[in-house]
């Protein structure tokens, strides 16, 4: 899949460590895939948060000097895809804020489907946001009297969210990490000598040489100071059924990631085995559209016998600011990005396994590129079923009106990709892959929302609707 679909984000931080900046930075840069907008750390030192972050990748954003300044021994990072609210320095987290509970900053990754009424609601009486992201409307929750004279203002405030969300939230003195009570997204924990990491993958764990201790788990809210781990509830375990995001699985997460309890590469393998079963193919070679469906393309070949080989060249050397606004621009990029190679696919029949479609455009233009290199016969195999929904839970997907399998058959979408056979995986065979069928949000394929959306962002629903949290009794 192409950039027509944005990630979810990632989170680290580190306490008790005295490179505990350096080994955030680390752990951001081992999860660049998860965004690349913006980046930013805080750090504290018991007493007082700083923060440093700006736009671009994490090498862009945050510079030697920045490292220096937040040298301390507690540090939360962050890097971002704007699923909601816009790329610019005002969104870009953690958040820093200074109230009436003293200074607290928050990462976030997921998305808040409730956070347009929230905040309208805090505006009407009076409150000044100062950026258009979900995220903010959890610090003006935890700043309001109704929350703060709870027993547990946090554990208060997060029972009136809805959606997807891991957070970190730091204080001076600790973190306190958090996932939704239906674990939509990732978070994990590791530990380092004394020190105890958190973060959304454990790839980035494995760059920094901490070992991996748990995931956190959904509805928890895991305490993380000087003086250890300590761990409680917001939502009682089991009462929210599970809802883990199939799509780390497909497109998002790293392969070397342990994500809901499976490494993420032998879920890939294995979606490509399911698939080559499901939907086999007459023809000479299997070929990956690179980089995510190399996995895919290798389990293909496996259970297909089918020789497997290179069929582009992968520039890595083609920043997201190149990419222009315009069709034509976008249609060249694509060819930078990935150049077919001619030798490798003339006169070729090939299965070309993608792990997913979402407009279609970009992929289209990728089969269109090897019938220019001369291949025979391209039979596109996607690893995951057709994208039909949008999602709520922090997947930018476009509209459903641009979703190249919305009001199209598979028939139509083949001919509109200019394909000579297509085929997706089943639901069922995505389910068996992953190893079950209960525990999986699988919303944009299906249209079964796990997870409540409140209406999920119309317009007209959220302006008659009347919010009463703020005089509701906990």
């Amino acid at each position: 899949m192409s950039a027509e679909a944005r990630h979810a984000c990632g989170l680290c931080g580190v306490v008790n460590h005295p490179s505990a900046v350096e080994m955030v930075y680390l752990g951001l840069y081992a999860q660049q895939h998860r965004g690349q907008e913006s980046a930013g750390i805080c750090s504290s030192d018991g007493r007082t948060i700083q923060r440093r972050a700006g736009l671009g990748l994490v090498t862009d954003a945050l510079s030697a000097a920045d490292l220096d300044a937040l040298k301390n021994p507690i540090a939360t990072g962050h890097v971002r895809y704007s699923t909601t609210g816009s790329c610019s320095d005002a969104n870009t987290q953690p958040l820093l804020v200074r109230c009436s509970i003293g200074q607290v900053a928050v990462a976030h990754n997921g998305n808040l489907v409730n956070a347009a009424a929230i905040r309208r609601e805090y505006e009407h009486h009076g409150h000044i946001f100062t950026s258009t992201s979900d995220t903010e409307v959890v610090l003006h929750m935890l700043a309001d009297e109704h929350y703060a004279r709870q027993a547990d203002p946090l554990a208060a405030v997060l029972r009136h969210l809805l959606g997807s969300y891991c957070l970190l939230l730091h204080y001076p003195d600790r973190i306190e990490a958090v996932r939704d009570a239906s674990g939509n997204r990732p978070l994990c924990l590791g530990r380092l000598g004394e020190a105890w990491v958190v973060a959304s993958e454990t790839c980035a764990l494995d760059i920094i040489d901490a070992e991996y201790v748990r995931d956190v788990e959904p509805g928890e809210i895991v305490t993380i100071s000087a003086g250890g781990l300590r761990s409680r509830f917001f939502a009682e375990p089991g009462r929210v059924g599970r809802a883990h995001c199939v799509f780390e699985h497909i497109y998002f997460a790293d392969p070397s990631s342990r994500i809901f309890g499976q490494n993420v590469h032998l879920v890939r393998l294995e979606l490509g085995r399911v698939l080559a079963r499901e939907s086999p193919a007459d023809a000479d070679l299997v070929i990956a559209v690179p980089n995510c469906a190399r996995c895919a393309a290798l389990g293909y070949h496996e259970a297909s016998g089918i020789p497997i080989g290179r069929g582009f060249t992968t520039n890595h050397y083609i920043g997201r600011s190149f990419i222009q606004p315009a069709q034509s621009i976008r249609d060249l990029t694509v060819k930078l990005k990935l150049n077919p190679i001619r030798g490798s696919v003339a006169g070729k029949r090939l299965v070309v396994v993608e792990d997913s479609v979402v407009r279609g455009t970009t992929t289209r233009g990728k089969m269109n590129s090897l019938r220019a290199a001369g291949a025979r016969e391209i039979h596109l195999r996607v690893a995951s079923p057709p994208i039909r929904h949008p999602c709520y839970y922090g997947i930018d997907f476009p509209s459903r009106a641009e979703l190249a399998a919305h009001n199209r058959n598979v028939e139509e979408i083949r001919q509109y990709l200019g394909v000579d056979s297509l085929a997706y995986l089943s639901l069922e065979g995505l389910l068996t892959a992953v190893h079950a069928a209960g525990d999986f949000c699988h919303a944009c394929f299906s249209g079964q929302y796990p997870i409540p959306i409140d209406a999920a962002f119309t317009k007209d629903v959220f302006e008659r609707r009347q919010l009463t949290f703020l005089s509701e009794a906990e």
